[in-house]
């Protein structure tokens, strides 16, 4: 990977300055390179898989990169996934050897697997020679079920590491604050490969991203004010959370901020304007994790709003006879672990459409589709949008097929709490109506259920990303005794 020529090339020409910072320190050019160097000699040649159990910070990132230089397969155990997933992931996966820190050393010894710490490795002064073979697994939570593994053994991390580096116009002087887990790929890419490519600078805000990982985003307007980035990427509901805080203090995004991606998720158009209109350069973009994370993203000095942008250079990307989002090129997965390999396009499940000029929209999942016993055809994502752009509400979801009407499973914001404790059902439903009001009377939710985010967690409503999981919730509201 050309990272690694990168490091070994800015650790010789300016090796004191500060690569890494977290929580706790911060390290220089040199001394991520001699860790990296130190951590790789003692991965034994012969283990072929490891998972990296650690919080967001420099331990995560000398693993990333000693994993990497080896040619190891790596497989991210996220922090807040439960016993039983972090198990399955092991076992699935046939990690031999996990690798963890300080933090996570305690819950990584009771999984009985050779388990080695991260930072109990002596620096050292010249890399070993690169080997071949690094990949990555993916896990992803999901909307149901166990999490399953989508490989990337060809590749595509460096491809995709390349392919962002250009289209965001990443610099050397970038600096970039990571608040995300690093479970998530496209935090991987952007807080670890993309800045060592560049020869720029990452902080990893460890708290806030373990926060995160569970829901909670208190503390981003405090972190962005400390440490002046110049890039990061958030999930809608992290940036209507930012946006909501400055409103409510005052207070103002750094003026370094010159690119904010935004994906995961649909983000709502009023709250990418609020956005921008507090100085938030908000940059919507789109990806799943077969396709390495990044299909296609708005670029900076050209971004269309309500679009995710144009797909990476090297990319083909095509809408099917029935609207569905097919990718082809060096991003797409080899498959899913134990399954079949995959050969050609990958379609995504993602039904979208490009304007006269290459930018895409999407337009929800093929999958999600609800049907009502009126025979309506309904997008839950197009709903949930026109919902999500009242501040009040922090996660929306809409359930309903094969039903008589559609019901809103509502998460309520930090802001909206207070009034939704003191809301009448009639309050809630005026704001459902007022919120559709461009919506046909049959796609109005006409009932809703209020969960809050103890409540979702409680309930393994949530994917890792704050995403609800939709089958799961719409069994949650039958449980609930909703006619959803």
């Amino acid at each position: 990977m050309q990272v690694f020529n990168a490091l070994n090339l800015d650790a010789f020409e300016s090796g004191q300055a500060i690569v890494i910072s977290d929580s706790e320190s911060q390290i220089s050019r040199r001394g991520l390179l001699a860790r990296v160097a130190g951590l790789a000699r003692h991965i034994d040649p012969k283990t072929r898989t490891v998972g990296i159990f650690a919080q967001n910070g420099i331990d995560w990132a000398v693993a990333q990169l000693a994993c990497a230089l080896v040619g190891k397969i790596v497989v991210p155990l996220p922090t807040f996934f439960s016993v039983a997933q972090l198990g399955h992931i092991v076992r699935d996966a046939s990690v031999e050897l996990i690798l963890a820190s300080q933090a996570t050393w305690p819950r990584a010894l009771q999984s009985g697997m050779n388990t080695r710490l991260i930072s109990s490795y002596e620096p050292h002064q010249c890399l070993p020679e690169m080997a071949h073979g690094f990949g990555q697994v993916i896990y992803t939570s999901g909307s149901t079920g166990q999490p399953k593994g989508v490989c990337h053994f060809s590749g595509q991390i460096a491809w995709s590491t390349d392919a962002l580096a250009t289209a965001i116009g990443a610099t050397e002087s970038d600096s970039y604050l990571s608040v995300l887990p690093l479970p998530l790929l496209l935090e991987t890419i952007c807080a670890i490969f993309v800045p060592i490519l560049m020869g720029a600078r990452v902080h990893f805000a460890t708290e806030l991203a373990e926060s995160v990982g569970i829901g909670n985003a208190a503390g981003l307007t405090q972190s962005f004010a400390v440490h002046q980035p110049t890039m990061c990427v958030l999930v809608p509901q992290l940036l209507k959370a930012w946006t909501a805080d400055m409103l409510s203090s005052g207070q103002r995004p750094p003026a370094s901020l010159r690119y904010v991606a935004v994906g995961g998720a649909p983000v709502p158009a009023n709250v990418a304007q609020i956005a921008w209109n507090l100085g938030v350069p908000v940059h919507e973009g789109y990806g799943l994790s077969e396709c390495c994370s990044v299909v296609s993203v708005n670029r900076p000095s050209m971004r269309r709003a309500g679009t995710v942008g144009k797909p990476l250079d090297g990319l083909h990307v095509s809408i099917s006879a029935e609207g569905e989002i097919v990718v082809d090129g060096p991003s797409v997965t080899n498959g899913y672990l134990g399954g079949e390999a995959t050969v050609g396009p990958w379609h995504t499940g993602d039904l979208g459409s490009f304007d006269e000029d290459g930018f895409l929209t999407i337009h929800g999942r093929r999958d999600n589709l609800i049907v009502t016993s009126f025979g309506r055809n309904i997008s839950p994502e197009w709903i949930e949008t026109m919902v999500l752009e009242d501040d009040r509400i922090a996660i929306c979801t809409i359930v309903g097929h094969a039903q008589s009407r559609l019901t809103a499973l509502l998460i309520p914001s930090k802001k909206g709490k207070s009034w939704f404790d003191k809301a009448s059902r009639d309050n809630v439903l005026k704001l459902l109506r007022q919120c559709c009001s461009t919506a046909p009377r049959y796609a109005v939710p006409e009932d809703y259920l209020l969960v809050s985010f103890e409540q979702a967690v409680a309930n393994n409503l949530l994917t890792e990303n704050g995403r609800i999981r939709r089958k799961p919730a719409a069994a949650y509201a039958f449980a609930q005794h909703i006619d959803a």
